[in-house]
């Protein structure tokens, strides 16, 4: 799958395609639904399916404090979309410039000039250009003026209704994992590289692999038993993600410790799917507290995993 990263990499040969815009956040199964038609339409066009997603999210923009947490950074997304058999992948850069553009010019000057859309698949609900003022009716009219077609999101998910992103989240908020799967259609994961950390996880007997959470707010917090995959060898764990507070941190990461490894994972690719929450993260009055409590952890991490 091609990705493209800002419209100024948008070249001539780009032009002409099938395209849906949105955020796609975490792929799921009534998004799969919707590329599944892209995709077919695509074909018997012979044009390439092109999914479009703004980068960063406007809300991360403009209420960062709002914005809803990332089920799938863009890497993720970019995967999982091609995974599914997407041909481009068009990340547009969303700044306070972008968004005074007008409706008429996101429309003339990026859908019709630069990509030549010829079949277009949006939410029904989807708003652009300055002051929101682009809505799918007028999309609808642009369609008529310049030639291609507008078909909303809905008439491809209705089997698939109750599956949204936003359900998606409050499942992994509750830890319903099962219930996230079922609408993920594969198991929720975290992925990423294994980093340097302070190393005090090792001097009381619970080394940890590190792992920098690249989003401005994570789906889950709290400490969760864990099945981890490296290399292609699947382990059990217990991780913590989230700030630790007791050590003072700010930014978000993970923190797993791995049940009967003993190996340098520095710079490793991991996967860390979390199958159980143990608790809430919390600040300790000592180390020696959390020492303590990281032990008792690990024992009911084992117990819910056997």
């Amino acid at each position: 799958m091609e990705f493209i990263r800002g419209l100024n990499n948008v070249k001539p040969h780009h032009k002409g395609c099938i395209l849906t815009n949105g955020k796609f956040d975490g792929v799921h199964r009534g998004h799969q639904a919707v590329l599944a038609n892209v995709m077919e339409k695509a074909s018997s066009l012979s044009l390439p399916a092109t999914v479009m997603v703004f980068e960063p999210q406007p809300e991360e923009v403009f209420t960062p404090e709002k914005a809803p947490a990332r089920i799938s950074p863009l890497r993720e997304k970019y995967e999982l979309l091609r995974q599914q058999g997407v041909d481009r992948l068009l990340a547009v850069r969303f700044n306070a410039e972008f968004a005074k553009q007008s409706a008429d010019t996101f429309v003339h000057d990026l859908l019709v000039d630069k990509l030549g859309v010829k079949f277009l698949v949006v939410g029904d609900d989807f708003r652009f250009g300055f002051g929101r003022k682009g809505d799918f009716t007028m999309l609808e009219a642009a369609g008529r003026r310049y030639g291609f077609d507008v078909v909303s999101t809905q008439s491809f998910t209705m089997h698939a209704h109750r599956i949204s992103s936003t359900a998606v989240r409050d499942a992994l908020a509750q830890s319903d994992f099962s219930l996230a799967t079922e609408m993920l259609g594969r198991p929720f994961a975290v992925h990423g590289r294994v980093v340097h950390g302070e190393k005090k996880g090792r001097t009381i007997g619970f080394p940890t692999a590190n792992v920098m959470l690249k989003r401005f707010k994570t789906p889950i917090h709290g400490v969760f038993a864990v099945r981890v995959d490296i290399d292609g060898k699947h382990y059990d764990g217990v991780a913590n993600i989230g700030t630790r507070p007791t050590l003072d941190g700010v930014r978000n990461q993970l923190e797993v410790h791995i049940f009967d490894l003993s190996a340098d994972l520095y710079g490793k690719p991991i996967t860390v799917l979390p199958m159980a929450k143990i608790r809430d993260e919390i600040k300790f009055a000592s180390f020696e507290a959390l020492k303590e409590q990281i032990q008792a952890d690990a024992a009911k991490a084992r117990l819910l995993l056997a």
